[in-house]
């Protein structure tokens, strides 16, 4: 495994990224989630493999999900090997304040999540989305609070608008609050809107992006089809079926087939080398519910893609509306 900085942090961090969604309990929301005697050795493989990223969310599985990585993590590694990340921002409970990037909340919702995940802090701690009914000084103020109070390491956002990040990162230095080191985008072969605006902003603050749903849920791996789902999350995932479905969708699909039958790899290993290769990624976000699924995401850490390559990969690609901020 090759590790590298999260932005401009010292924080060094795995290539690779486990993302936690799969893991948990499941529900109504989550009927594909693996439980936790089907979790635990996905999260042992990836510490094995050299994996030391993980990221999680307390709405996961309704907080299932931090407390089977907490478990996990406890029994299968030292807290200080390993780089722990959760967000804050959707719906814990049925009342009107258990939710949102409020003050309140987020002072309530730190405090659970660690509970849930067995620790004293967490190392990243990120806005999972844009909360448009609580200022943003709010919001950044009681972040900035609760890495003073020890509670976090380092904060990070997830899909917003260029604009809106930027504006919290002028907000963050002009009151000496503690300024967002990450940003968690929607981005992949299929949807590459990023590229447009808040990559750039990235690069340009030297923030560390570590990209959520690399593979476009399985599309990108060759195991979906437009005549067919066969996995229980592509037939239950309303929010995935949202995200992709077009046809240039599946021609960018078929593309990564074609390149990785030339190279006699995997589709999931080209996919994701053609990420790492695109200036300023840190770490793609990679679920693993199959045997196989981190092996093959190790590995793109080693595949290089010529230019050839990967202009092959890239010119299907039509412009798509924005997906994924909700």
């Amino acid at each position: 495994m090759e590790f590298t900085r999260l932005g401009k942090t010292g924080l060094q961090v795995s290539k690779i990224c486990l993302g936690t969604m799969t893991y948990g309990t499941p529900t109504d929301r989550w009927p594909w989630a693996l439980n936790e005697e089907q979790s635990r050795p996905f999260i042992q493989k990836a510490l094995e493999l050299g994996i030391n990223f993980f990221d999680t969310a307390d709405t996961y599985s309704n907080g299932a999900s931090e407390e089977v990585v907490g478990r996990a993590l406890r029994d299968f590694a030292r807290r200080d090997e390993v780089v722990l990340a959760t967000k804050v921002f959707h719906a814990m409970g049925p009342g009107p304040n258990d939710q949102g990037l409020s003050r309140k909340h987020i002072m309530s919702a730190i405090d659970a999540s660690l509970k849930r995940l067995r620790t004293d802090y967490v190392d990243l701690y990120q806005i999972h989305r844009w909360d448009y009914h609580t200022p943003i000084e709010e919001t950044l103020e009681a972040l900035h609070d609760v890495v003073k109070a020890g509670k976090a390491r380092y904060l990070g956002a997830s899909s917003m608008f260029a604009w809106q990040f930027a504006q919290a990162l002028y907000l963050a230095d002009r009151h000496g609050w503690t300024r967002f080191v990450s940003m968690q985008p929607h981005y992949n072969l299929v949807y590459r809107e990023e590229e447009r605006e808040m990559l750039p902003l990235c690069q340009d603050q030297q923030i560390g992006v570590i990209p959520w749903s690399p593979l476009a849920r399985g599309l990108l791996t060759g195991g979906r089809g437009k005549a067919r789902d066969e996995t229980e999350r592509a037939k239950t995932d309303a929010f995935g079926k949202a995200l992709y479905g077009r046809d240039d969708d599946f021609a960018v699909a078929d593309r990564v087939t074609e390149v990785a039958r030339a190279r006699g790899l995997p589709n999931a290993q080209i996919a994701l080398a053609w990420m790492l290769a695109k200036p300023g990624i840190t770490a793609p976000i990679v679920g693993a519910s199959k045997p196989g699924h981190l092996d093959d995401a190790v590995a793109a850490v080693g595949v290089q893609l010529s230019d050839e390559e990967i202009q092959r990969l890239e010119a299907p690609y039509r412009p798509h509306p924005v997906l994924g901020f909700s």
